[in-house]
């Protein structure tokens, strides 16, 4: 499970509108039939219109700076082992992000009129969508972009020749094209994978609008405050303020594996990929405490994730713990291959 929460800026500024990023995520909309389609929802309703999610988010916006994020995106990107444990995409995510948006709620340290942040105070939309493409950030893209510039070389000089700017060996240039197609390290399908092209597989994932201020347009309720839980005096009462961050990616993970029955590896949690980052150490003391068969499901997840799982490591965290984990797996390449989980 990978969660990102992105307040929507536009340059210096925030988003005004969120009628730009409510339209990106009506792309695999088009050229659907109405019943193909994925409509927005939420606890309330499941058919939303892109029209009426961008009234109504953009509406509740009172007394915020252009300074200030009017909505926030929230990306919850399964993997394919939870991805696989779903019987139907469309449904099952439908049915988890109701539950998971009760835990974002209750990851506030927030009181609205004395009481606690509820479900029915917050205004947001959800979406679920089935592909993705390959970016420029991406490893595989990165990685073969040496092989692309080579490639788009000669097929310049190609032109070059067909149109008699030079002279060459058309079918030459052509075979070395064919060669460097094949020598790149990322290929899907036999093909050399290219920046926009679909990614292979499940790709199901949800996409949530959240607007910044309450249902009452009223409160401020902000996941990216850097107050996880303190109190502070304003106008002379003492006021809750804070989002817990870590709360909200743990409990986002138990409410999946409640809902699912899901036996959620030690590699897959967010406890093992924080410690990961600020402990390589202690991670990987507690990979090798595992039972064998969990501690080679652990390594495949890793590997296939390729590690780490979270963004932003500092390098040389990363480069210790890299060090360490090429070394453990050496010694349990037997472990792994004898192992009888099939993924």
């Amino acid at each position: 499970m990978y969660i990102t929460i992105t307040p929507q800026k536009l340059g210096r500024n925030y988003a005004q509108s969120s009628a730009d990023f409510v339209g990106y995520l009506e792309k695999e909309n088009q050229g659907l039939e109405q019943e193909e389609m994925e409509h927005f929802f939420n606890q309330y309703g499941d058919e939303f219109s892109a029209e009426e999610v961008v009234k109504d988010i953009d509406g509740n916006g009172a007394k915020l700076k252009k300074t200030e994020p009017k909505f926030y995106s929230i990306t919850v990107s399964p993997s394919k082992y939870e991805l696989n444990r779903l019987q139907n995409s469309s449904e099952d995510l439908k049915k988890y992000t109701l539950e998971l948006m009760k835990d974002y709620v209750a990851s506030f340290n927030r009181e609205i009129n004395g009481r606690t942040v509820t479900i029915d105070d917050i205004k947001y939309y959800a979406k679920i969508e089935h592909q993705r493409t390959f970016k420029g950030t991406d490893k595989q893209i990165r990685e073969n972009q040496p092989f692309a510039a080579k490639i788009l070389q000669l097929k310049n000089e190609i032109r070059n020749v067909q149109d008699g700017r030079t002279e060459g060996n058309i079918n030459k240039l052509n075979r070395e094209v064919s060669k460097l197609e094949r020598a790149a390290p990322h290929q899907q399908n036999g093909k050399r994978i290219v920046q926009g092209m679909p990614k292979a597989g499940n790709q199901s994932h949800i996409h949530i609008i959240v607007s910044r201020k309450d249902a009452s347009n009223t409160f401020s309720l902000s996941p990216g405050s850097k107050h996880k839980a303190s109190e502070v005096e304003m106008h002379g009462k003492t006021v809750k303020r804070g989002f817990d961050r870590d709360k909200f990616f743990t409990n986002a993970e138990k409410t999946f594996d409640k809902t699912f029955g899901y036996q959620r590896n030690f590699a897959e949690t967010y406890k093992a990929r924080k410690d990961f980052i600020k402990n390589p150490k202690i991670y990987f003391a507690a990979l090798m405490k595992l039972p064998t068969n969990e501690r080679a499901l652990a390594f495949k997840i890793m590997g296939k994730s390729g590690i780490p799982m979270m963004p932003s490591i500092p390098t040389n965290q990363a480069q210790l713990a890299l060090k360490v984990f090429n070394k453990l797996r050496k010694g349990l390449d037997v472990a792994i291959k004898s192992s009888s989980i099939g993924i």
